[in-house]
């Protein structure tokens, strides 16, 4: 919230770049990227064979590259992206590589305020993490499923501890799989070990593991819970208490478990992305009450309203007092908001985001090839080429729009009741 304050809030317009133009001055442009203050456009770009570079505001990085790919904005604003040079490759900030090469990159994430990035590495055959270009100093035979903590200081992955041979069911079977947290392993292994998540002060990580051919349940800091399951999902932290809560599944039925323990009495077909409000007085997640419908469940009761393809980008207020949810129901989209749906349709809509004050919602949507904003069921009346996510302003009264249209990228802040009438 504190950068959001500098961004400028006053300007009810800008036209950031004709980008149209920049189809005339290289070989092709690739798909455009908005930074989250809506103050710069950036894109890939061909300017000869085999020689690529990101074009910003229309102006290329300095620096060239044989390849460039997952182009994206850090949440403080620069511009990133992978990149390879004589056949080794590494991240690209703002058109400076990092000093480190390596054989293999993917997978970048971004801390918070956006001032660690991390990336997945391939170094000689081996596995591990960089962070802002440094490696882990042991890397491994295997990777997968990386996380940091909200500030990027801490990483972590699912790592292989023994090589295993083909067919070789017995030693797989005794487990062959860890989690390394900043390089250095769990001293337990797994059959297998999946998602992951730190807690807030990254001082603490829980993980969804499998024991053996037929329990499952969650290990923190490489401990398993005393508790078994026929299945479990992805845990969280509670952040106020610190404790551990995962979907788990037992006796055929999904619920909530906090520390190993069920919390919900109710039971579902599928429960999944379980969430503490900011004020730390709720639990929600989503859910399945019936067979193929969807829905969310606060505190173990479910909404009574429900969709039958999907449910996805649940978000609460600043207040914790609401919460709104995007829904799938025979190929249109919807947004639901305290159980009550919008009465708009859509053929594409993104995560909800609420003001401040939480009197207002607002989200990106598609209908008939054209982009646009709507806030609280109401449309914004411009429709464009392409739109970006909205943000709210800390008052919660304006809007920033970040728009392209007829091939030129604009920048607004407008009153919310501009749209709201």
């Amino acid at each position: 919230m504190s950068e959001k304050k500098q961004w400028d809030w006053e300007t009810s317009e800008k036209k950031i770049a004709d980008y149209s133009d920049w189809k005339q001055k290289f070989n092709w442009v690739e798909e455009p990227y908005l930074s989250p203050d809506g103050e710069k456009i950036a894109s890939i770009v061909n300017i000869d064979e085999g020689e690529f570079s990101v074009c910003v505001n229309g102006e290329a990085w300095e620096d060239t590259f044989d390849k460039i790919w997952r182009l994206r904005f850090t949440p403080d604003g620069r511009s990133s992206a992978i990149v390879s040079e004589m056949g080794e490759w590494t991240m690209a900030i703002d058109g400076k590589a990092w000093e480190n090469k390596f054989d293999y990159v993917w997978n970048p994430l971004f801390s918070e305020d956006g001032k660690n990035i991390v990336a997945a590495i391939q170094q000689g055959m081996k596995y591990g993490i960089a962070v802002n270009g440094v490696p882990w100093s042991e890397l491994f035979a295997n990777m997968t499923e990386i996380a940091i903590n909200p500030s990027g200081a801490r990483t972590a992955a699912t790592v292989q501890m023994e090589d295993l041979g083909q067919a070789d069911i017995v030693k797989f079977q005794r487990g062959i799989f860890s989690v390394a947290i900043d390089g250095k392993p769990w001293g337990q292994k797994f059959v297998n070990v999946w998602k992951k998540t730190f807690n807030e002060a990254g001082d603490r990580l829980a993980a969804e593991v499998r024991l053996n051919l037929y329990d499952y349940t969650i290990a923190v800091d490489g401990t398993p819970w005393k508790e078994t399951f026929s299945s479990v999902w992805q845990p969280s932290f509670h952040p106020k208490k610190n404790t551990v809560l995962a979907p788990v599944r037992a006796d055929g039925k999904w619920t909530l478990a906090e520390d190993g323990k069920t919390i919900w009495g109710t039971k579902f077909f599928q429960l999944w992305n379980q969430m503490v409000s900011p004020n730390n007085t709720t639990m929600a997640a989503i859910v399945a009450p019936k067979f193929g419908r969807w829905t969310m469940a606060v505190d173990g009761v479910a909404w009574y309203a429900t969709f039958g393809e999907m449910i996805t980008d649940p978000v609460f207020s600043p207040s914790g007092t609401r919460l709104a949810v995007l829904g799938k129901d025979k190929g249109k989209w919807h947004v639901m908001v305290d159980g009550d749906i919008w009465k708009n349709t859509f053929d594409m809509a993104w995560k909800p985001v609420f003001s401040s004050n939480g009197q207002y919602i607002a989200t990106k949507v598609e209908s008939k090839g054209k982009f646009s904003i709507a806030v609280n069921d109401c449309l914004w009346q411009r429709a464009c080429d392409a739109c970006w996510e909205p943000t709210f302003s800390p008052c919660g009264e304006k809007i920033l729009c970040r728009t392209i249209e007829n091939g030129t990228c604009y920048r607004r802040v407008i009153p919310v009741q501009e749209i709201v009438r």
